[in-house]
């Protein structure tokens, strides 16, 4: 009699670090169960390649799960503010594209389905070094929901935590795309555009096009992304 697998929790939006972060946890033998939020979010383009990643890596269930955050706004992605486009860290400031609480509000649906399921690991595939200033993608922000998932939950209350897996956090974007090529993931099922033209390319300036472009340049690996300009 064979074991059961180890079941993960994975919170895959559909771009690069979210489909690298599932290949990581697949190849360490958890099987995957995919959770999506569907935020009301300026586009479709990223909930669709996440279908095709989970089905991709046979995850035994993919969730999309609704939640309009248009209601609150706050943020270029659910707000109707201009994708800022001139380039990334320009102001020092936290860029509008910051969504408000999102990886906290996120985690914390995920932690909803993990719990009932009894799966004890979930896997978040945020970085601290190639993003664009969001509070919610630093380490500490990471650990820290740890500890609020022991405390906040029936299986934490009886010595059984979470652990929030995280294991692009120091990574740069080049060798997230390294690991992408290492794991045998095709970069072009993923998304990365904040801001997509109206024939389906990615827009090419964004903060997340350019993070993704420089990465995958370094890199040395073929991105697959179509993109409609380019970077002065």
């Amino acid at each position: 009699m064979t074991d059961e697998p180890r079941q993960a929790v994975v919170l895959l939006s559909g771009g690069l670090d979210s489909m690298v972060a599932a290949g990581i946890a697949r190849e360490q033998g958890y099987q995957i169960n995919a959770l999506t939020i569907d935020y009301n979010q300026r586009h479709r383009r990223e909930i669709e390649a996440a279908r095709a990643i989970a089905a991709h890596l046979g995850a035994r269930r993919h969730v999309v799960l609704p939640l309009d955050l248009r209601q609150f706004g706050g943020s270029a992605l659910t707000d109707d503010w201009d994708v800022p486009k001139q380039g990334v860290g320009v102001g020092g400031e936290i860029p509008i594209t910051y969504v408000p609480a999102r990886n906290l509000i996120f985690l914390s649906l995920t932690l909803g389905w993990a719990e009932p399921i009894g799966a004890h690991d979930i896997f978040i595939g945020v970085n601290a070094l190639d993003y664009s200033g969001y509070p919610d993608c630093r380490p500490e922000f990471i650990a820290s929901f740890a500890e609020t998932a022991r405390l906040a939950t029936k299986d934490g209350a009886e010595g059984e935590p979470f652990r929030i897996h995280a294991p692009l956090q120091e990574w740069s974007k080049a060798r997230i795309a390294q690991e992408a090529h290492r794991l045998g993931l095709d970069p072009a099922m993923s998304w990365s555009c904040y801001d997509p033209t109206d024939e389906g390319l990615a827009c090419g300036l964004c903060d997340s096009c350019r993070l993704r472009r420089a990465g995958f340049a370094d890199a040395g690996v073929e991105d697959g992304t179509r993109y409609a300009a380019s970077p002065d």
